[in-house]
């Protein structure tokens, strides 16, 4: 499924390069930016290379909208079969310049996926709550980083485009800290993970708080790169 994330990066590129004064340039600059060669793109195209090259150059009629769309979309799908590492590295863009210490991996879908796929893929341990329930994205929060950098309005920008999501904190040692700091922000997650830690080693107040705040509560033990990267492959 398309991310919303891939929509988004999407229409800013198409816009970007539609509404330029040089469309060609704008759209050379895409394709250098993703580190894509002209005939890579023209494969996947199904075009001539020449034809890239003309419409970089100038040389071709500015390509209309429906052109823009196919070309952004060959460049999205080309980086996505190699790992999406510089639609990652363009979410800042969308994210208002998170600092990557803080989130390290942030996505929105746009049709609605089952918690119980979503926690059964990152091996989560179910501690309290719902989980016949469907999200619509989830972030992956260094949490101490979170709690130690972020105003309290910053915090609320970690769910995105939907509170409807997993919030996954990293490295945490009992759980309290996220809790706490969801408890006293007006929004609240469908759901929190808590990473590095084993069901015994949860305090028991965080539950407590999760119940209270009808938060479905989780935790694995997963390692965080193996996480992120098994939720992008998702």
């Amino acid at each position: 499924m398309k991310s919303a994330l891939r929509t988004r990066l999407a229409e800013k590129m198409a816009g970007e390069i539609t509404l330029s004064a040089s469309p060609g340039e704008a759209m050379k600059k895409w394709r250098l930016a993703f580190n894509i060669a002209p005939g890579v793109l023209a494969d996947e195209l199904n075009f001539s290379p020449s034809v890239i090259s003309d419409y970089e150059g100038g040389r071709r009629k500015n390509p209309g909208t429906a052109v823009v769309g196919k070309i952004v979309d060959s460049i999205l799908s080309i980086d996505e079969a190699n790992g999406g590492r510089h639609i990652r590295k363009f979410a800042k863009i969308l994210y208002n310049d998170f600092d990557p210490d803080v989130i390290y991996d942030m996505h929105d879908y746009n049709m609605p996926v089952p918690l119980t796929r979503f926690c059964s893929a990152i091996a989560c341990t179910h501690l309290v709550g719902p989980v016949d329930q469907q999200i619509y994205g989830y972030t992956v929060v260094n949490s101490e980083n979170a709690i130690l950098q972020l105003s309290a309005n910053e915090f609320n920008r970690i769910y995105g485009w939907s509170t409807e999501r997993a919030l996954i904190f990293t490295n945490v040692s009992t759980g309290k800290s996220p809790m706490i700091a969801i408890r006293v922000t007006p929004f609240k997650p469908r759901c929190v993970i808590l990473q590095g830690i084993s069901p015994e080693e949860v305090h028991p107040l965080v539950p407590r708080l999760a119940e209270s705040d009808r938060i479905t509560l989780l935790c694995t033990e997963m390692d965080v790169n193996e996480i992120v990267d098994i939720l992008r492959e998702e």
